[in-house]
Formats: structure tokens, sequence, C-alpha cells
């Protein structure tokens, strides 16, 4: 049996159902392979990037790894952001990415380029295969490594020369990882630093949504009563009318949620990754930190950690519980709840403009629990952050870690395959989606069905807002669109071009049946 036979094995070992990319020379024998295998779906996809941003969205919805597949040099390289999106942002991918033979690595050659070091800095794992022998290890390892707290990109590079090499190896048994829970010591610890405190706050992150910790953490917020607040990439974990929920922080400008966490006298962070946003701009008083994470904490002046339950945040959580902790119930002063709900749009819209508040409000108000919105990066993704409620957790994907434009539209494709049956918004500003804008022919050849957003205004909103601050003008932010709807209709995409509101919620109430783009235009 051929190493890319028996390399299939092992992805079919490791319940990979699909594999998105672009085959090339280097990856023939992989791509052979695959044709045979009834148990994984090679999806050939129109740019290496989407591929990655597939496999990055199907691996944070599903828990699995998701899987890219890639040619050496050009391909590798366009690999690169999704695979450093997918680390930063702690989904699971594992990239598979031709390679030149051995014999010509040693001098300079064509296409030929260091990829497992151009990797490195973006993964938690960048190897390449080197003994045929060990293929079945390396593959075990890599998607060990790649589904292991905290989630991130693993990469594996094949030389072409090994491709077709002989081997009789076999898939290795996939085993769980071991998961660890905090000692007694380290619990008695935590819950006398909560018992000293009488003013905490909570600071939710995404790692409970990972670990599957919801209904602890909310059974820790009604025994403790204290005030709630989630990073971007967590939102979900609280009911939008829970008494403690103080919405989303995490903005670089009018972070209403940040008074509340001023008067606190004392952080319980739990699942929170650093990457959403450094300590600094959340804890400028240097509030003393119970850290409850699958990792120890990172060192950080903002970041005082007292105390740390280290491990399962679920099995943490549950040990916490356990304890008789006694009622820490305090709001903030001001009504603040009621600002935040002002600030950020939460409540029903007064108007009728066809604003991205108001859009959130016809989503959240005209689609069931299930429904998954995708956001793109750019001046939306900060009002969809603030304003939109997501009915359960893991039903808004934000990127949030490397931010990346362009993830939305091929993000949709990864979410569909990982929730077939659950509808998926993908709302994008025109920047992000002429990025990846091919990925409308994946889908439409897959015969998915999802909407696609465009918020039309022929700029990068953001930046143009943030030059007008700074500079009092803007510069080479701005640029001409296509005409979105001709677009979508030669991909064989419904497209539609709503006025108002209500032709907008008209749309919305609709089944999803195929592919729909909504072109917001901004007057």
């Amino acid at each position: 049996m051929k190493l890319t036979d028996t390399l299939v094995q092992c992805l079919e070992n490791e319940g990979v159902e699909y594999i998105f990319g672009i085959v090339g020379t280097e990856t023939l024998d992989l791509a052979d392979s695959l044709s045979k295998s009834t148990k994984i779906q090679y999806i050939n996809v129109r740019h290496e990037q989407g591929a990655a941003f597939m496999a990055d969205v199907y691996g944070r919805l599903s828990k699995k790894a998701g899987v890219c597949l890639s040619t050496l040099g050009p391909g590798a390289a366009n690999l690169v952001t999704g695979i450093a999106s997918a680390q930063l942002d702690h989904s699971p991918l594992v990239a598979l990415i031709g390679q030149a033979g051995i014999e010509r690595q040693h001098n300079e050659s064509h296409q030929y380029m260091d990829i497992v070091k151009l990797l490195e800095p973006a993964t938690k794992w960048s190897t390449q295969i080197q003994d045929p022998k060990t293929v079945p290890a390396v593959i075990r390892k890599a998607f060990r490594l790649a589904l292991m707290e905290k989630p991130g990109s693993v990469a594996i590079t094949l030389p072409e020369n090994l491709a077709a090499e002989q081997i009789t190896n076999s898939p290795l048994p996939v085993t769980t990882a071991p998961e660890t829970v905090p000692d007694a010591d380290s619990l008695k610890a935590a819950i006398e630093l909560i018992q000293k405190h009488t003013k905490p706050f909570i600071l939710i992150g995404n790692g409970v949504i990972r670990q599957e910790a919801v209904q602890e953490l909310l059974t820790l917020i009604n025994t403790l009563q204290s005030p709630a607040t989630h990073s971007f990439m967590a939102k979900g974990v609280l009911p939008p009318e829970h008494r403690q929920n103080f919405f989303t922080f995490g903005f670089k400008e009018n972070d209403a949620a940040l008074p509340g966490i001023n008067e606190a006298d004392f952080l319980i962070v739990i699942g929170l990754d650093f990457v959403e946003q450094l300590p600094n701009a959340w804890n400028k008083n240097k509030l003393p930190v119970l850290h409850i994470d699958t990792l120890p904490a990172e060192v950080n002046e903002y970041y005082p950690v007292k105390s740390e339950l280290v491990g399962n945040i679920k099995k943490t959580l549950q040990a916490l519980n356990q304890a008789e902790l006694t009622v820490r119930s305090w709001l903030p002063s001001g009504n603040l709840q009621a600002q935040i709900k002002t600030t950020y749009q939460i409540a029903e819209r007064q108007d009728e403009a066809l604003s991205i508040e108001n859009v959130l409000h016809l989503i959240e108000k005209n689609t069931s629990e299930s429904t998954i919105v995708i956001s793109d990066v750019g001046a939306h993704k900060v009002s969809i952050a603030k304003t939109y409620q997501p009915k359960k957790p893991n039903r808004l994907i934000i990127s949030n870690g490397l931010a990346t434009m362009g993830i939305a539209i091929p993000g949709s494709i990864g979410a569909k395959l990982a929730c077939p049956a659950d509808p998926v918004i993908c709302i994008t500003g025109d920047g992000g989606a002429l990025m990846n804008f091919a990925e409308l022919e994946t889908a439409k050849r897959l015969g998915l069905s999802f909407t696609i957003i465009v918020l039309d205004d022929s700029m990068l909103r953001l930046e143009v807002k943030q030059m007008n601050q700074k500079f009092g003008d803007h510069y080479g932010v701005t640029f001409q669109n296509p005409d979105f709807i001709q677009l979508a209709h030669s991909f064989g995409v419904k497209g539609i071009r709503p006025k108002t509101l209500a032709e907008l919620e008209n749309i919305l109430k609709e089944p999803q049946q195929g592919m729909v783009l909504i072109d917001l235009v901004s007057n």
C-alpha cells in the first residue's frame, strides 16, 4: 500500500468527513488516494485561503479538527492566513501540504520554500514527514494536538518523492486526551478568595463554550448572583434577559461594561483568551483575579492572579458549585444594565432605517435558536458584538483573534457542512465579501443553502471612521463595487436588493432553499 493510501486510512480513523483544498502536482498521489475513500468527501475550492477558513469554522462547530489541503509554495502561502486565524481563535485545524522532494530541498529549487519554518509561528506544531513509516504516528499526534486545549492549528508537509512509497503501517488507535481538575487545596483557596470579597464581577470567555460548561457557569452565576459579562466569542452563554447579564466587553471604544468592572473588588475570569483583548484594557485598576481555565494564567501586570483553578472548565465549575458558596449579590450603580442596552442598541429598533443594528434585530426576531450567524471583520463586526443577542452559545461565529477579513463566505460553507440542519446567515462588508466571493461557486456546486447579507457602502467603513477621527480626512479606503445582484446571478445564486426593513423581513421569514444574496446598499 502506498504512503498516501495509508495516510487516508489514518484520516478516516480520525473521523475526518471533509477535506477542503486545491490539488497540485505534489499532491496528485494524495488526491488519487482520497478518490478511493468512502468516508471522506474531498471539496475542491477556489482559493486555499477559503479552504483554511472552511476548515476553521467547521472545526469550531463540529468539535472535530477541520482539514485543509494545498500543494507547495504558493498554495502553502495562501493557506497561511486561515491557518493563523484558526490558531488564534483556538479552532482545531490540520493542514496537509505537498512539498518538493527531499532530494531538491538542500538548494534553491523551483517553488520550494521551507514550509515548516514558515508555519511554525502560526501553528501548535509544524512538521514534515521524513520517514514513510512514521505517517500513522504523525497523523495521530497532529489530531491530538489540534484538539487538545487550547485547540489550534497543526501543519504537515509531505515531500513528493515519498507519496508513492510502499509501507505496511496501520493507523494508531484514537485515544481520549486526559482531563485534569484542580486539586483540593487549589479549590479551597479559590473558595476562600470568593468568600473574602463582596463585589465580584465574572468575565466569561470562549473556553466556556469549547469545554461545554455553559450550564455549570449559569449555576455559578445564579448562586453568587454577581454581575457577568462575556467576550465577543462567548456571546450566547447568558440569556439576554438574565438578571446578571451585562452583555459584551472588549471594545476599543465605548465599552459600556467597563464601569461595572471598575466598580468591582474582584474578578472571576473563566475561559477567557487574552487574544481577544489584553487585560490592560479592562482591568486598569489591577483588581485581584481568580483564574479559571484549561491552562495556567499568562503573566501580565494587569492580571494579578490570586488563585488559579486549572483544568477542565466543566468539571472545575462542577466542583466549585458543590461548595457552599454564599451569595455575592450586587449590581453596579446607575442602572448600568439599562445603559448598556441603550449604548449597544440592544432594545427594539426606534426607526425604519436599514442600519446594521435594525438588520440584527430582524434576524433575532425572525430566526430560530439554532440559526448560526457568521460575521466577517469590519465595522459591522463591532455592531454585531454589541447589538446581536444569539439565542444559544456557539451560534455566533466571530473571528476575534486574528480578526480576519474574508472569513465569512467560506466560513459559511464550513458551518453548513458541520451543522447541515441549522440555518446559516453570513454578514459581510463589501470589502471582505470580494476577498473570497469565488467560493459562491463552491457552495453552489455542493448544493448548500444559506443567506449572505452584503453591507454595500463602497468603503472600509471602520478605517474611514478611524482616519476621520485621527486626521480629519481619509485616504485609500474607498473603492467601486460591482453590481452584487448581477454577480450573484452569474454564480447561479439568487440576488435581492431590499429597499425597506419590511422587504428584508419578508426575505428572512422565508425558509432557506438554496443560496440567497441580499445586497444592502447604504444611502
